[in-house]
């Protein structure tokens, strides 16, 4: 027996015949990511059931001298999830592990396991009358253990924050098997380093989530939605800006999305409608949310009347129903998906502060018109937390394989503006092996030195989703 067959049957003996993957058709769905940037291979996909299965699992990669990458739901954008070509690592699938442990309604906290997705576990905290605020446009896939290794963000930050601070403790598996158990509901613990933000964000190669601890707050009693059309980013943001004057967190979503955007959308589905009878420049997504159930609506209307007095904005629409509020946030979920009949996208998922994206908008979608001047700029996103999706697809009728082949190009160019705005290359992404190599350029060298350090200490073989990140 070789040594891949070894390790096999004690995998097999750990988690059992039938969740030790090796057939060809059953392990592709692993091994490509939702873009089709990267393609891998693997030993097999292990599927533990438990965090006792994944550190034995973990144990025996480490006596075999074997890497492991961790994937969860398969949604991961910058190929964090996905093993390289060389075939000699195990892919460790955490779908399996998707018990809710704990809801505390005293505590607004519950502890779930890595595999269970992010629509479950808002359900888990609906069921208990509390909000789980984390939500992405993949949550039916996406999963816990995923959110918090990529810290992901979504359309709630400005409200709530991103997957690190709605995080409170963690369950992790290290690279020689051992479990750290930092699964806490406390706020307040002074007991020496915050380990747990060690793990959340660090993609894997630290150690692999099992289970976490998450914040819950009160669910909003009542949501008033608006879509709104305007004239420039400029004017999104002095309404931005008027928003939170009127209604401080109340203000739970504000997206910021181009008239190309949505048309591409209204191409695309063709169950979507423009609420507004005329197009225009730009759109703003505004989301108000309170635990008050009358006069949300009222307050609403109120300032996008006093935005429209003060020609902030030229038109808007209140939903009146949930399914029209579900056909606004419809329009913005579907705008990443609507861009792949158009051909080639290169993406930028970047951030800079709030008060400098008009101005980065503008620098940014400038110069791709000097470098690539029939590129048509896609850019949209959370407006209220910074985080812009500049994307540029293709010229009409171009190449696209061409096209992508100018993706470190275009790069190039885009984030050189984001650095002249003290700006940030991954918002919310993740850095994976995307933007690894741009990563080491762009990070302060002392701040790179200590992330290494961390890796060494934490994982000195790397066998820990080796090649990413770092």
């Amino acid at each position: 027996m070789n040594d891949a067959s070894a390790l096999l049957d004690r995998l097999a003996r750990i988690v059992g015949a039938a969740n030790v993957v090796v057939d060809p058709d059953l392990v592709a769905p692993y091994l490509e990511e939702p873009r089709g940037l990267f393609h891998g291979r693997t030993i097999a996909v292990a599927r533990p059931g438990s965090t006792v299965e994944v550190a034995a699992v973990v144990s025996a990669c480490a006596a075999a001298g074997v890497a492991i990458v961790p994937q969860g739901g398969n949604t991961g954008l910058v190929g964090g999830q996905i093993p390289d070509a060389g075939g000699g690592e195990l892919l460790l699938s955490l779908r399996r592990l998707n018990r809710i442990r704990e809801v505390d309604v005293d505590a607004d906290a519950m502890i779930v396991e890595a595999g269970v997705t992010l629509a479950e576990a808002q359900a888990a905290a609906e069921a208990a009358d509390r909000l789980f605020p984390l939500a992405l446009a993949s949550e039916g896939t996406a999963t816990i253990g995923g959110n918090l290794s990529s810290n992901a963000g979504g359309v709630a930050v400005i409200a709530y924050g991103a997957a690190r601070d709605l995080t409170l403790g963690v369950e992790v598996v290290l690279a020689d098997g051992r479990v750290a158990n930092l699964l806490s509901k406390l706020r307040k613990d002074n007991t020496g380093y915050d380990l747990k933000d060690l793990f959340v964000g660090a993609e894997g190669t630290l150690g692999i989530i099992t289970a976490a601890s998450l914040k819950l707050f009160a669910r909003p009693r009542a949501r008033a939605t608006a879509f709104v059309g305007l004239a420039d980013p400029d004017h999104a943001l002095t309404l931005l800006k008027m928003a939170r004057a009127r209604f401080g967190q109340q203000v739970t979503g504000f997206e910021l999305m181009p008239r190309i955007g949505m048309a591409f959308v209204l191409a695309y589905d063709p169950g979507a409608r423009d609420p507004l009878a005329d197009a225009h420049p730009w759109y703003a997504l505004i989301e108000v949310s309170a635990q008050q159930e009358d006069g949300l609506d009222d307050a609403l209307t109120a300032l996008l009347g006093d935005a429209l007095e003060r020609e902030l904005i030229a038109d808007a629409a209140l939903a009146a129903t949930l399914e029209q509020r579900e056909a606004f946030w419809r329009l913005r979920e579907s705008m990443s998906d609507a861009q792949k009949p158009q051909g080639g996208s290169i993406k930028h998922d970047v951030s800079t502060p709030v008060g400098a994206v008009p101005a980065f908008i503008a620098e940014a979608t400038a110069a791709v018109a000097a470098f690539m001047p029939a590129a048509r700029v896609v850019a949209f996103g959370h407006l209220g937390d910074g985080n812009t999706h500049f994307n540029v697809s293709q010229p009409i009728g171009a190449d696209t394989e061409a096209f992508l082949g100018q993706w470190s190009a275009m790069n190039e160019v885009v984030h050189a503006v984001v650095a002249r705005h003290a700006g940030s290359i991954s918002a919310e992404h993740g850095i994976g092996a995307l933007k690894r190599d741009l990563l080491k350029r762009v990070k302060d060298p002392v701040a790179f030195d200590l992330m290494r350090a961390i890796k060494a200490a934490l994982d000195p073989r790397g066998l820990l989703n080796p090649g990413k990140v770092l």
